[in-house]
């Protein structure tokens, strides 16, 4: 079973079943089977073949679909890349996968053209919203129009399960991103066992407002594909009142969100007034939600079933928590989800029993291969598993469990900042604070936030004889970083205290 066979069988069973609903249009399987079948013609023609790494750089939308798609139908791996992402850092994506294809938009090309000139892998760049007087770069052609003849069919790749079907780039410690690569076992194992524990079905109406590149979003698309649902899909939750008035005209019944996407909807004054009676089930993860927020989207949504969960991009999703289960223990992330076995850790590695406090493991076919080209990396994370010859994976998050071995999340053991539930490197940065002109020492920490979770606080020591100001760092930081990364506070400081070895030592900076 591959990842893209979930998508060809729905559209034998169910052609004429809306698959897609976008910037008010609606496409069924077989409209996006065609769309499909147009961009993976036009990627073949490109000379981009079995095992090519192809960057999707894309606001979330048809062409984004389609891409994801394309690019497993002709046996390639798929690389989203976050649209925000800044010039700097696609270079190096694009570079550091060695990416054969680029699929991007022409209103994104201030980024991706100067991110195409410092690079010497991509042949075959494809882009979206031209017309026929766009100037492109050479190795550049027109996304596929919708009314262009598909290609016939091809033979499949010989591409087997074990091949690639993803690389999902995520912050790490140092700063550099690290390739996250799911095979097709991953990424069909965790489908199937999220899909399964929600219950979704063919008669359901998802609404996606999270990027694609973030792979809760993504699993959203996945998942729909898998049973034959609706996908109402949105490039942001920036306008909360459309959302709302396509969520209630468009009758959904699934909503994904993050806690500082139901942080808004807590807070709109109208929320009565548009008609969500049909929704029947709500999930978060990414950061847990308190119990205040628990209760009151509750009382908001009285018909729908609530889903708290933990995963990470590593293994896709963890545990969950049955929405019976958050009257007894609401803070609670749940257990293991099926197929899956979790455990916890001291810090030499011994089997902890309930009641303790440590690392989470995990065990699964939604483990992930290893972070790309990133041994070292790999090997902190992944480790010899109970039988001979199979890794697990060390969360590096620390978890405690109840004495009936309900899991709740304490902490992270590095210091990875979740912020409007996205990954945030503290070095990533802090690198991009240092090419500041003036600056000579830089701590950058998460903060307790009610709507963001965290918020990034930066702690700058000027260098002797510049003035630095918080105003002039934010921007710094909005010019060269995803938006979600720029510092929400930045406070300006004689020193930082360090370490006996000269390291900045962030603990107790608030």
């Amino acid at each position: 079973m591959l990842l893209h066979h979930f998508f060809d069988d729905t559209v034998r069973r169910l052609p004429d079943k809306v698959a897609l609903v976008c910037e008010g249009t609606s496409y069924t399987y077989a409209d996006l089977d065609t769309r499909v079948g147009q961009l993976a013609g036009r990627l073949r023609a490109g000379g981009v073949t079995r095992g090519d790494r192809v960057a999707l750089f894309l606001d979330n939308g048809v062409e984004l679909v389609a891409g994801v798609l394309a690019t497993l139908r002709i046996g390639c791996v798929f690389m989203p890349i976050n649209p925000m992402t800044k010039q700097e850092k696609l270079a190096y994506l694009l570079n550091d996968a060695r990416a054969a294809a680029l699929v991007t938009q022409v209103n994104l090309r201030r980024t991706w053209e100067p991110a195409l000139a410092a690079n010497g892998t991509v042949r075959a760049c494809l882009v979206a919203g031209t017309s026929a007087t766009t100037p492109l770069p050479e190795c550049c052609r027109p996304y596929p129009s919708a009314d262009e003849p598909c290609a016939g069919p091809e033979k499949e790749p010989a591409t087997f399960d074990h091949d690639l079907a993803a690389i999902i780039y995520t912050s790490g410690s140092t700063g550099d991103p690290k390739g996250v690569m799911l095979t097709h076992i991953n990424m069909v194992a965790a489908t199937r066992s999220v899909s399964t524990y929600l219950g979704l079905r063919e008669e359901d109406t998802i609404i996606c407002v999270l990027p694609l590149a973030f792979d809760y979003g993504l699993y959203q698309l996945l998942m729909a594909v898998k049973v034959g649902a609706t996908l109402v899909l949105e490039a942001s939750f920036a306008f909360p009142v459309k959302i709302l008035e396509l969520a209630a005209r468009e009758k959904v019944t699934v909503l994904p969100g993050v806690p500082t996407i139901f942080s808004h909807l807590m807070h709109l004054d109208n929320l009565e007034r548009f008609d969500l009676s049909k929704l029947r089930l709500i999930t978060n993860t990414a950061a847990a939600l308190s119990e205040e927020h628990i209760r009151r989207l509750r009382g908001l949504f009285p018909q729908a079933a609530l889903f708290s969960m933990y995963g990470l991009t590593e293994c896709k999703r963890v545990t969950y928590l049955p929405p019976e289960q958050l009257n007894i223990r609401p803070t609670s992330v749940g257990r293991g989800m099926p197929n899956v076995e979790v455990w916890l850790v001291d810090e030499s590695g011994q089997l902890l029993p309930n009641g303790s406090i440590g690392e989470l493991v995990i065990r699964g076919p939604n483990v992930m291969r290893g972070y790309w080209e990133k041994p070292a990396e790999t090997a902190k994370r992944l480790k010899p598993g109970p039988l001979p010859g199979e890794m697990v994976l060390y969360s590096g998050d620390i978890f405690r469990t109840d004495e009936e071995g309900w899991l709740y999340f304490v902490a992270r053991k590095d210091d990875i900042i979740k912020s409007r539930g996205e990954k945030v490197s503290p070095r990533e940065v802090e690198n991009a604070i240092y090419c500041l002109e003036g600056v000579q020492d830089v701590a950058v920490i998460g903060v307790g936030d009610e709507v963001l979770g965290q918020a990034i606080k930066a702690f700058v020591v000027p260098r002797e004889g510049h003035t630095l100001t918080e105003r002039e760092i934010i921007r710094h930081c909005l010019a060269h970083l995803e938006n979600f990364m720029a510092p929400k506070y930045v406070e300006i400081v004689a020193d930082l205290p360090k370490t006996e070895t000269g390291k900045i030592k962030k603990t107790g900076l608030q």
